[in-house]
């Protein structure tokens, strides 16, 4: 394959868009061979590390369920057509559904059967993970041109003990400080709600690996919710330096010194990355975390349309790794919110409605901003008394030509005023209104001057 940073981004978008359309026909779930087919694909674009749970796993306050996989389904009328079939549509079964095999009337199938009449040719999306149950979901014109009669129902499905099947990659970065890109693997057949996160999480990831990032990017693929509490529980030194008791107060008595925090510094989970809304930037429930400034910046600086909307512990996995016991600053990036656009969770989010443009776009944004949180630092000036000579150190002459000297010259004085130890690259960048990328190669030539330390 052809390196990320190498092509145009209208290229990356059709690989992204064919990966999301290769994806789309897996049925996916919280466990099962969905997801490990799914992660077997990304592989193919990315090493990945897979982790398998077992069930009965004691995992936070949560237990890895039992492993759910299913090989066929449908209702057929009295002549053995198949009026719904699983092998049209993943979507077509209640996800988690117990295995079912009777022939009843219409009336009392009625009973496990999910429309949306306000959209009648869409299919729903719905699940039972954790009550035992079995259901369909069709199209509410199928319903109503059911007739009525005798229908053999039939789910061939398992629902046993078996593994939570999770993956990782990892970028390294020059430092061991990590940030965390995580993306929910657990959705069937639908493209935005999350294929569209997965393909952007994966060449993010590839467009990392082709640089020297500062911080180490540790990407997670996993089951939403539950598969995000399992890799917590897994990753908890890492996360925050210590082994909670379950159930202790996450905060501290005034006197206490701070809890120690482990290698996770920032994080951003993607999903609804594909659709045509603007950019949504989700906060992580700090608020003012660097991520949450970072991402604020970025969107404002592109001129791009977007929202930046406060933390609510309710959507995807940012309200794990943002609870109160890890409070991680994670925010969430999104195109169109979850729950935001009529196609959420039915058969009308398929690869059509995602566009290789706005998940490039999307990915473009990622980039910028992590290329933001791997240069923002704090500096101290080592001469700090007055104003330091920069032409005899040859600062000056090193801009010469440039078209945008007279703002270099400035950025390189913000930089020396502002490097107190107390303040960042960005606060300088915010309080100066010069641009970062103009700002941070001033600290670089400072800092090789020997002017400023990190």
């Amino acid at each position: 394959m052809t390196a990320v940073g190498e092509q145009p981004m209208a290229s990356v978008g059709d690989e992204m868009h064919a990966l999301v359309e290769r994806l789309y026909p897996l049925c996916r779930s919280i466990t099962g061979d969905g997801v490990r087919a799914t992660l077997e694909i990304v592989g193919e674009y990315v090493p990945l590390q897979v982790h398998e749970v077992p069930t009965g796993t004691q995992v936070l306050d949560w237990t890895v369920p039992q492993e759910w996989n299913i090989r066929d389904a449908y209702i057929a009328d009295s002549a053995g057509n198949r009026v719904v079939d699983f092998a049209a549509s993943s979507l077509h079964v209640l996800g988690y559904s117990v295995p079912v095999s009777a022939t009843m009337p219409l009336a009392e199938l009625r009973e496990h059967l999910h429309t949306l009449p306000d959209h009648p040719s869409w299919v729903p999306y719905r699940t039972s993970y954790y009550k035992p149950e079995w259901g369909f979901c069709l199209a509410q014109e199928t319903l109503d041109a059911l007739p009525d009669g005798e229908y053999e129902v039939r789910i061939d499905s398992t629902l046993a003990d078996g593994h939570l099947t999770y993956a990782e990659h990892v970028v390294p970065g020059q430092v061991p400080d990590e940030v965390i890109v995580s993306c929910h693997v657990c959705h069937p057949s639908l493209a935005n709600d999350n294929l569209a996160g997965i393909a952007v999480a994966t060449f993010l990831a590839r467009a990392l690996a082709e640089e020297t990032p500062y911080y180490t990017y540790r990407f997670i693929f996993a089951p939403g919710t539950i598969g995000a509490i399992t890799w917590l529980a897994r990753n908890t030194e890492r996360v925050i330096g210590v082994s909670p008791a379950l159930g202790a107060p996450p905060g501290r008595r005034l006197g206490e010194e701070p809890r120690a925090r482990g290698r996770v510094k920032h994080g951003l989970v993607l999903a609804c990355a594909g659709d045509s809304g603007q950019l949504t930037y989700k906060q992580s429930r700090r608020g003012d975390a660097e991520i949450d400034r970072v991402m604020g910046h970025v969107l404002a600086a592109s001129e791009r349309p977007h929202r930046v909307n406060e933390f609510t512990p309710y959507g995807y996995d940012e309200r794990q790794f943002c609870s109160p016991g890890f409070d991680l600053g994670v925010g969430s990036l999104s195109r169109t919110p979850y729950a935001g656009y009529p196609e959420y969770h039915t058969s009308a989010d398929n690869p059509d409605f995602v566009s290789p443009e706005a998940m490039a776009d999307t990915l473009a944004v990622c980039r910028e901003a992590f290329s933001v949180l791997d240069r923002n630092r704090q500096y101290t000036n080592l001469s700090p008394y007055g104003e330091p000579q920069l032409g005899r150190r040859g600062l000056y002459d090193a801009l010469g030509g440039r078209s945008d000297t007279k703002q270099a010259q400035m950025a390189m004085l913000w930089v020396l005023s502002l490097s107190d130890g107390e303040h960042s690259l960005l606060d300088v960048t915010e309080r100066s209104g010069l641009p970062f990328d103009t700002v941070a190669a001033a600290a670089d030539a400072l800092h090789g001057a020997g002017l400023i330390k990190a």
